[in-house]
């Protein structure tokens, strides 16, 4: 994978406030805001354009929700149906260059994007049936995959990650007594161990690629703990449920899939069911280290090197 370029603009000097979102070497655009923004967004020209947009927001349960839609005038679009939503607090409006984008390819996007966030399931849509894809040639249908891979790039750069997959298709053993895949053995990836004595739990994790991956069958506690419910590993927690990747199995709940976490900490506290310090309760299956250790021996070894 080559490096990439973004360029984040914030139109008021504010992270929080109007952004435009653009890629070297790309034709798209990505213009977002809060809700707040939207009477000034609208007046940006890029909102005129026909486009995909995002809307992105929670229930009143506090469940995250999301809708996708296509408009020929995407401020036209959300000014005229959109706006009664009341759950949404910020939009994106997904657009190219000199307004290229016609009819047919903002349903190619449309379709497209509502699929990959149902696949996803790491938010739950608004949308009601998906539309169908639109006949394309195949010149087109190959630009318009070339402008989803790059969407899909600049999206989370905007803390927009309801597309981003962290289901990984290693196969895990589901026991440490079973083989090691040739795929994972050949790499050398190595492997921690988490016990939860006090709850009866026990899960595996690889470190693979610099990606932190809880294995398949590992088990997680059935629900977040009383008391920290608003903390946004409770709320991770709560969307692996709902996306199952957690299945309930008996008194505790179990990783449907192999799945990536952003840190051991985040995968500590998604099979606790509560805050927790991964690297020290992460251990090395072969030398019993904490995951802190081993780390440490890492950067000591690479010091030794130098």
């Amino acid at each position: 994978m080559t490096g990439q370029s973004l360029e984040l603009f914030y139109v008021d000097g504010r992270p929080d406030g109007i952004v435009t979102a653009e890629m070297f070497n790309w034709t798209g655009s990505v213009l977002t805001a809060p809700r707040t923004e939207l009477g000034r967004m609208m007046q940006h020209p890029q909102a005129r354009h026909s486009g995909v947009y995002l809307l992105i927001g929670e229930d009143q349960a506090g469940t995250p929700r999301a809708y996708i839609g296509e408009g020929e005038d995407i401020a036209a679009r959300i000014r005229n149906h959109d706006v009664n939503k009341d759950w949404w607090t910020q939009v994106a409006i997904v657009t190219a260059a000199e307004n290229r984008l016609n009819k047919a390819h903002i349903r190619y996007l449309e379709s497209h994007l509502i699929g990959r966030a149902r696949a996803v399931g790491r938010m739950p849509l608004d949308n009601g049936n998906q539309p169908a894809l639109p006949s394309l040639s195949p010149s087109d249908i190959s630009k318009m995959e070339a402008f989803l891979s790059n969407l899909l790039v600049v999206l989370p750069a905007l803390r927009i990650d309801m597309f981003v997959e962290r289901k990984r298709v290693i196969q895990a053993p589901a026991t440490s007594d079973q083989p090691i895949p040739a795929k994972i053995t050949e790499d050398k990836w190595p492997r921690f161990k988490l016990n939860n004595t006090r709850q009866g739990l026990t899960a595996e994790a690889m470190l693979v690629e610099g990606e932190f991956i809880v294995l398949q069958g590992s088990q997680s506690r059935f629900e977040w703990s009383d008391g920290s419910a608003s903390h946004t590993y409770a709320q991770m927690h709560a969307e692996l449920c709902r996306a199952g990747v957690l299945e309930a199995d008996g008194d505790h709940r179990i990783f449907t899939e192999n799945y990536v976490f952003q840190s051991p900490s985040a995968a500590a506290a998604a099979v606790n069911g509560r805050p927790s310090n991964g690297t020290i309760e992460w251990r090395e299956a072969d030398t019993g280290q904490t995951y802190k250790e081993w780390e440490r021996a890492r950067i000591d070894a690479t010091r030794v090197s130098l």
